[in-house]
């Protein structure tokens, strides 16, 4: 065991290194942790001063409730919400600025949430962290926000639903606790009380400390079919319905999918940096299906995959054969980078309307890996932009189709969330 995994396992037990420790360990990995300090705050929001400070209180906050209300989190679980703690606003760096607010200027850090979820997503194979592990500091940095909009904005079940479909709704809960009290503002208290509303509504709901996950109770709810591919196709439909807010109850979604269940599209949508095996993986895992690919297109049109013309057809070109093949209720992969939520949106709108069953395959791989790749295969695209994607990533939620595949090093299968036949 290397002396960085020897350290990261100290999380899983009883460790609770500071933040300067955790820059020590992991600033090489991750370089906007030593920004940190030089990132300033709104001294009305955070009267402690710049973000390190500020993420050292939280730290501290943490280390407190683990001992205390929250001291049964443990193992994993107690790995990644401390990971989260450190991550939480590690894109502040990056989206900081100035803003008028009611005839004031303040300092606002907008999208910093999702932009670190996608900072860091390429970059945590580094770590070597099983990745269930990875999985939930994604979601506890990405979503941090969310608990106390979702209780503001007077939300319903289909949003805590689908909040929980990406983290740990408890998980959430402690950090944002800590959050709140590694901050000195003037509203503490009532930030506090929207946190246990928060915490309220995921227990009322059943997202909370549940024997069942929430997903395997709703599949219990609609057991109707002896057919497993019209199962799995009903139990996808009904997580996805119920957190989109289309329907209240699951049983609602037998109706809902009675006209598809027994022959549809399984439409596989790539997620993943130039390099990291897209097209071996579905070579040999989808031998079967219509490979509909950017790249190829790109080739068939200008004569060069590399070439940017002529966007505007390659894009028609794509789309109207992905509807061809799902009017045909055929089996499609489309084969793109897909890193950015608007792309992959369209092509997710697309299926369901036709009502395909929807399969995210993200892939988890190391920044050295494809990069590597990138430079031993026949068609490279280069470092720079490899480092635009980098930055341009923005990780995907499980509400953006109705199953996921995580994808490692080698093309083995990381993690799978959803309904699959075994």
């Amino acid at each position: 065991m290397s002396k960085l995994q020897s350290w990261l396992n100290g999380l899983t037990k009883d460790a609770t290194p500071d933040f300067e420790e955790c820059l020590d360990w992991l600033g090489v990995f991750f370089p906007l942790l030593s920004r940190l300090s030089e990132t300033p705050q709104d001294s009305q929001w955070h009267g402690e001063g710049n973000v390190a400070i500020h993420t050292e209180m939280v730290l501290q906050s943490l280390y407190r409730l683990l001992q205390s209300q929250a001291q049964h989190i443990d193992g994993e679980k107690r790995q990644a919400l401390i990971l989260g703690a450190v991550f939480h606003d590690i894109a502040k760096p990056l989206t900081t600025r100035t803003k008028v607010i009611n005839g004031q200027e303040r300092i606002v850090s907008p999208g910093h949430e999702e932009r670190g979820a996608g900072y860091l997503a390429p970059r945590l194979p580094k770590l070597g962290l099983n990745y269930p592990v990875a999985h939930q500091i994604l979601g506890l940095v990405g979503y941090h926000q969310r608990p106390k909009l979702l209780v503001v904005r007077n939300a319903d079940y289909a949003a805590y639903l689908s909040l929980a479909l990406d983290v740990d709704p408890e998980l959430m809960y402690w950090m944002e606790m800590a959050d709140m009290l590694g901050r000195s503002c003037d509203d503490q208290d009532k930030q506090l009380d929207l946190l246990a509303q928060f915490r309220l509504f995921n227990e009322t709901y059943d997202l909370w400390q549940t024997e069942v996950s929430p997903v395997q109770s709703i599949w219990q709810s609609v057991q109707t079919h002896q057919s497993e591919q019209a199962q799995v196709y009903l139990n996808g439909y009904a997580v996805s319905l119920l957190a989109r807010g289309e329907i209240t109850q699951p049983e609602e979604a037998i109706a809902k999918t009675y006209a598809h269940c027994g022959s549809y599209s399984n439409l596989y949508v790539m997620c993943g940096i130039s390099g990291s095996g897209k097209s071996t993986w579905i070579k040999k895992n989808l031998p079967d299906c219509q490979v509909i690919s950017l790249d190829d297109i790109r080739e068939e049109i200008n004569g060069r995959r590399a070439s940017q013309k002529n966007l505007g057809q390659i894009l028609q070109l794509a789309r109207n054969r992905l509807k061809s093949a799902l009017a045909k209720r055929q089996d499609v992969v489309w084969d793109a980078t897909n890193l950015r939520y608007d792309f992959r949106k369209i092509i997710g709108d697309f299926g369901r309307s036709y009502g395909a069953l929807i399969t995210l395959v993200v892939f988890h791989i190391e920044e050295k890996t494809f990069r590597k790749n990138d430079r031993n295969r026949r068609h490279t695209v280069g470092d720079e932009i490899l480092n635009g994607q980098m930055e341009s990533l923005q990780y995907p939620s499980f509400t953006e189709g109705h199953r996921m595949l995580i994808i490692g090093e080698r093309g083995e299968t990381l993690a799978q969330y959803g309904c699959f036949i075994d």
